[in-house]
């Protein structure tokens, strides 16, 4: 028996943000060659802050709903003839929805932005939500969108200290590696792997060249023998930079189409806890970013 293909999962509202997601969502299934599942949440509008007019109308509501799934799933099939889309309509609100949707799902994709009067925030409380939350890799459509400016043909994935893999030479790549090695893959592009460093303070006598040093070695436990066996093998562009990490991902993400980073679950807390620099990642990238959760 094969393996069961997962879906990409795209929350779509029937806004601008959403139509950016909804393109990305199925680019990125036509490569993986995997179905599209559309979910547009009926209480979507009431989450984001926005109520139309005839809210109490419930027809009228349903109506909306089904309307923003046809155009979308219309809007799917115009991109990538071959996709097979799903259409799913829950009575919930978007985050409780695509939560849901996520459980089985080999990534989530949402818009930057929602509808309404928080439109204008950095980043839509939906994104966040679900950012934080959920099981499978979540990509956040924000920043430069390829037809823009045409892609730059480069994924970045971050690469934290504490993701070394350990002394053997043979270790597994994390799964944000992982993930945005096969997205380099899949879109024939090169790969840069980006660990920033710092000197600990007036305290850290360690000379800078040796915190150079160790930071080049880290990048190559995370990647080293990990991309050749990639097929076709995918280029690898090690940039270990001085300077804190929101700073070096930031700057990464000027010149990729996608920057991918870890994100690891704290024992105690609920959900996935993002972290500081994720955070700033998710509001300030100038491209689109996944989070991955890490184990």
């Amino acid at each position: 028996m094969g393996a069961v293909e997962l879906p990409v999962v795209v929350g779509v509202d029937g806004s601008d943000a959403a139509s950016d997601a909804l393109d990305w969502a199925a680019d990125m299934a036509a490569r993986r060659q995997l179905p599209l599942r559309i979910v547009h949440a009926s209480l979507w509008e009431r989450y984001e802050g926005y109520v139309p007019a005839a809210a109490i109308d419930r027809p009228a509501e349903r109506l909306y709903s089904e309307t923003v799934l046809a155009t979308a799933a219309e809007r799917a099939g115009r991109r990538a003839p071959a996709l097979k889309v799903m259409t799913d309509l829950a009575a919930d609100d978007a985050v409780t929805a695509l939560l849901r949707a996520g459980q089985s799902a080999e990534a989530l994709v949402v818009g930057s932005r929602g509808r309404g009067e928080f439109a204008s925030l950095l980043l839509g409380s939906v994104g966040l939500g679900i950012a934080a939350r959920a099981s499978c890799p979540v990509i956040v459509v924000r920043g430069r969108a390829e037809g823009g400016y045409g892609p730059v043909n480069r994924v970045a994935v971050g690469i934290a200290e504490r993701e070394r893999g350990g002394e053997h030479e043979h270790t597994a790549p994390s799964p944000a590696v992982a993930f945005a090695l096969r997205e380099a893959r899949l879109r024939g592009c090169e790969l840069a792997a980006v660990h920033a460093w710092r000197c600990a303070g007036p305290d850290d006598h360690e000379p800078r060249e040796d915190h150079a040093r160790h930071a080049a070695e880290l990048l190559d436990e995370a990647l080293g023998g990990v991309t050749e066996m990639a097929r076709p093998p995918v280029p690898v562009a090690y940039r270990a930079v001085e300077g804190p990490a929101r700073k070096a991902l930031l700057d990464a993400s000027d010149h990729a189409d996608l920057l991918v980073v870890g994100a690891r679950r704290r024992q105690g807390h609920f959900g996935m806890q993002l972290g500081l620099v994720n955070h700033a990642v998710l509001h300030h990238a100038r491209c689109p970013v996944a989070v991955v959760p890490q184990p």
